[in-house]
């Protein structure tokens, strides 16, 4: 559209403008929650900008920004995308060791980090980082631990000094040289040999992929949206930070993931994006309230969630409720769902799931309360929203059409391409892999789907063997695999986790070292699966494992697992020729000991 902002800062200005002292960020602080108005907000945006520029930020240089969620974050990315540089954003779960790997491979010059935690990681690596020059820390220790390390209060006080005598020129000059084609971020994603890569996202990708959300999803400047997932994680960045700036709504931000529900109460939200973990876990909740519950009150709850559940088996039958359903809805809407609905704040209009597949039993449970859920699918890769499902147009067990401007296909093989203004430019510094991934113009997902007649997406399979847990995070098996096989008493290991809690584990020991040492430690045995069944070798491998993983993140760490008592082999089809372990074989084969391992102890 002619005259439209191009960029995040330029639509960024544009709102601050146009809605001064409305509320635009609200966080809590001594217990309530205070507003930041678009006016202030733009202010703390600016100083930080010319701040940075004040420490010699070049345009197009990379800033790691390392913090939890608060108004520091969203003030961070909109300062360094103002400058004309490019925003990292890390995970605060990672180790030192990945934060290093993030730091090296991405260049970055600078590194705003939250507090002394995360502060403490920057510092361990440092002396492997000749390029990093500065660190930004929110609350920094005192006295200074470092003369790299700034304050960021020192930081925004030496931008509101440049404006004060020099003005705000320099950043003009910087944001009317920002085009929407440059790059904005690098955001690292596991690849399948578990090394992160860095997708290279420009401003057209986010604002692109914000816009079309837009037009099919209701949102405005009456909207207000708690924010719970990361903003490092792409979902939340492009559609809690962007996609609400570009929409004028406030976002406020729950405190921790354990006051979600105290938080939703207390902000009252019309809109929530959330993996389907939280769902999982609301779902579980309202069971057990009912559980609880005895008699007549029990017998209410029950009966309003068989009404709810007939007026979705009506609605996925293309079926007009019958008077006496309507009737019922309307009762089981007064007795029942209006107080869960109250649980949720009272204002919620719709949730929004990705980051990983949503069961459509949940899905539905919360359609026949009158709690819509809206899932989408897509990629860090695609910034991230290819699919999503529009209001009112919800098809549970789908993930939608593809929003406006994106193309979606399905290749010969199932696997679901992708094309459009929201492809990334590719992966920074791995022209070969990029070319793997985008070939002929299309983003190949490595998901496997159909699309149905009325263009609505459906996932059926995942053809690359990245895990996505029901938190939505990104797991390498591999990189656990291989990291565990390199203990002298571990022969072969198969991660599972794919929409689950937690990562779990089939581990066959090296019987060759095992044996002799269950000798040692005097223990009787009369077969390879006695051995396996020994608590003392089960502690061995417990504890060996959990030093093999110490430097991984907390959601790559193998909370169950179960010894096996014979290798995984080429004769009984578990392993390739080139010794690849079959997965889904392997995974259907021992289907009954996986499902054991995710069972409630």
């Amino acid at each position: 559209m002619t005259g439209q902002p191009m960029t995040s800062p330029e639509v960024f200005r544009a709102q601050v403008a146009r809605y001064g002292e409305r509320a635009a960020l609200r966080y809590k602080r001594g217990g309530v929650y205070d507003d930041i108005s678009w006016t202030e907000y733009g202010r703390r945006v600016r100083e930080l900008a010319l701040g940075l520029i004040a420490l010699g930020l070049e345009p197009q240089r990379q800033v790691a920004l390392l913090s939890e969620n608060r108004p520091e974050w969203v003030v961070a990315d909109l300062a360094i995308l103002s400058v004309g540089a490019v925003t990292v954003p890390i995970y605060v779960t990672l180790t030192p060791k990945q934060v290093e790997h993030i730091l090296a491979d991405s260049q970055a010059r600078v590194a705003i980090v939250s507090g002394s935690e995360q502060l403490r990681k920057v510092l361990a690596v440092k002396g492997s980082l000749p390029r990093l020059a500065h660190i930004i820390c929110c609350e920094p220790p005192q006295p200074r631990p470092d003369p790299m390390v700034f304050s960021l209060a020192e930081v925004m006080a030496e931008g509101a000094e440049w404006e004060r005598t020099r003005g705000a020129a320099a950043l003009e000059q910087r944001a009317a040289g920002l085009r929407s084609d440059d790059l904005a971020s690098i955001i690292y994603t596991s690849g399948t040999t578990g090394e992160p890569k860095g997708v290279m996202l420009t401003h057209d990708n986010f604002l692109s992929n914000a816009r079309a959300c837009l037009a099919v999803l209701p949102v405005g400047q009456s909207d207000e949206l708690l924010n719970v997932l990361p903003l490092s994680h792409i979902f939340a960045r492009t559609c809690d930070h962007y996609m609400m700036m570009t929409a004028g709504a406030t976002v406020s931000f729950a405190q921790t993931a354990e006051s979600v529900a105290e938080n939703m109460v207390e902000v009252r939200p019309t809109i929530m994006t959330a993996v389907p973990r939280l769902y999982e876990k609301l779902h579980a909740r309202v069971m057990e309230m009912v559980a609880q519950t005895t008699g007549a009150k029990r017998a209410i709850f029950e009966w309003a969630l068989g009404v709810g559940a007939a007026r979705m088996t009506a609605r996925r039958q293309g079926r007009r409720l019958s008077p006496w359903l309507r009737l019922e809805c309307a009762v089981a809407g007064r007795l029942v769902f209006t107080k869960l609905r109250e649980r949720l704040g009272g204002r919620l209009r719709f949730f929004i799931s990705g980051g990983a597949p949503l069961s459509r039993e949940i899905a539905e449970f919360f359609g026949g309360a009158g709690i819509i859920i809206c899932e989408g699918y897509g990629l860090t890769e695609s910034s991230p929203v290819i699919c999503v499902n529009p209001i009112p147009a919800v098809r549970y067990g789908t993930v939608g059409p593809p929003i406006p401007g994106v193309e979606v296909r399905i290749a010969d093989d199932g696997e679901i391409l992708t094309r459009g203004p929201h492809v990334m430019q590719g992966y920074f510094g791995r022209e070969a892999e990029t070319a793997r991934t985008i070939a002929g113009g299309w983003l190949h997902t490595g998901d496997i789907g159909f699309l149905d007649e009325a263009g609505y997406l459906t996932i059926t399979d995942r053809k690359k063997d990245i895990i996505v847990t029901a938190a939505g995070k990104n797991v390498a098996p591999q990189l656990i695999e291989n990291a565990l096989q390199t203990d002298p008493f571990i022969s072969q290991v198969v991660v599972h986790g794919d929409r689950r809690k937690f990562l779990s584990a089939l581990i066959v020991p090296d019987f060759e070292r095992l044996e002799p040492w269950a000798r040692e430690q005097g223990l009787s045995f009369a077969s390879r699966a006695e051995l396996v069944g020994r608590p003392e070798v089960r502690a061995l491998i417990e504890q060996r494992s959990a030093d093999r993983l110490r430097d991984l993140a907390r959601h790559e760490q193998i909370r169950r697992f179960t010894l096996l008592d014979r290798e995984f082999t080429i004769a009984a089809g578990e392993v390739t020729p080139s010794l690849k372990l079959k997965r889904r074989i392997i995974a259907e084969r021992y289907r009954a000991l996986i499902e054991d391992l995710y069972r409630e102890r």
